[in-house]
């Protein structure tokens, strides 16, 4: 048997003090304990100055600036946001003149209509597919394709002319429409369609070419609210494809009309990581100036939780 000796010296390994080392993490920046007493402007200031706690900080902050300064917050949002019960944060903030502008897609539209209808909404898919039934609730279909043949055909967009509808209607929970309180308030608010993904395509009420000249018209509306968006917030609420399609597009339409849109801020929320909204809000926009977030967390946690943060901020 044959014995190597060892090649390796380790009486020479070189070693240095540890406290010379630079360190990432400090006890300055730890959590602070729970107490039975606390505000909440106490409890976030107790989470920790680390990671996502610092990115949350930084999107606060960030919309405190932009509203202190007149800059816009643009709010872009998927329709689970609205499924999560979040009406009534999103109205209290476009009440609070936080948010200056919103962007949604087309389910969006649907399930707000629904609940300002009948103060329930989103059915069982699986249930209702197997006998062809899914989507087909006739008020629905009826009310948004109505409103937007009406609208479009005045000059309006798509959700302009749903928003209208909903806020003149006395609808029984017409208070807690998103649409309704964004025309009420007149905060702009643009619909984003790709024809063939809601229920209320498959309706003979349905009118493609008026559906789809109401969307450019709303693309337009975001393309000049992203026009003055320098020092301004985007942020993005569950859209995975669509609306960070969008806002990339409207983004580089304002900058090659002449549009100076460099320094602003960008944060995406959703329950998990996707590679549009990494790239289209949270990457690309900002390379040249500006700043991108992507927090991951459930949007009946985090939006709240969110705008609370913002309201506590804007008081100071």
């Amino acid at each position: 048997m044959i014995i190597l000796k060892p090649m390796l010296k380790l009486n020479y390994v070189k070693t240095y003090s540890l406290k010379q080392r630079a360190s990432k993490v400090n006890i300055g920046d730890f959590a602070k304990p729970p107490s039975k007493s606390s505000s909440f402007n106490t409890f976030y200031k107790s989470l920790p100055r680390i990671l996502k706690g610092n990115d949350l900080r930084g999107v606060v902050t960030a919309i405190a600036r932009a509203r202190r300064a007149k800059k816009p917050v643009i709010l872009m949002m998927g329709a689970h946001v609205i499924k999560c019960g979040l009406n009534p944060v999103i109205i209290e903030l476009i009440k609070k003149k936080v948010i200056t502008c919103i962007a949604v897609n087309g389910a969006c539209l649907i399930h707000d209509f629904e609940v300002a209808y009948q103060g329930k909404t989103s059915e069982d898919v699986a249930k209702s597919l197997e006998k062809g039934e899914f989507g087909m609730g006739r008020e629905t279909a009826d009310f948004i394709n109505e409103a937007i043949r009406q609208g479009v055909s005045a000059g309006r967009g798509c959700a302009e002319s749903l928003a209208r509808k909903i806020a003149n209607s006395k609808l029984p929970y017409g208070r807690l429409s998103l649409l309704g309180n964004a025309y009420k308030y007149k905060v702009p608010v643009t619909c984003h369609v790709a024809i063939g993904t809601d229920i209320i395509h498959q309706h003979p009420s349905f009118d493609g070419a008026l559906t789809g000249e109401g969307s450019l018209r709303d693309f337009h509306i975001l393309v000049e609210e992203i026009s003055g968006l320098e020092g301004g917030v985007v942020l993005n609420f569950g859209s995975a494809v669509i609306l960070p399609e969008v806002f990339l597009k409207a983004l580089n339409l304002a900058r090659n009309l002449g549009f100076k849109v460099r320094n602003f801020t960008t944060a995406n929320f959703d329950m998990n990581y996707h590679y549009r909204p990494a790239e289209n809000i949270v990457r690309r926009p900002v390379l040249s100036s500006g700043r991108g977030y992507y927090i991951i967390g459930h949007h009946e946690i985090m939006l709240p939780l969110l705008a609370q943060a913002v309201v506590e901020e804007l008081k100071r």
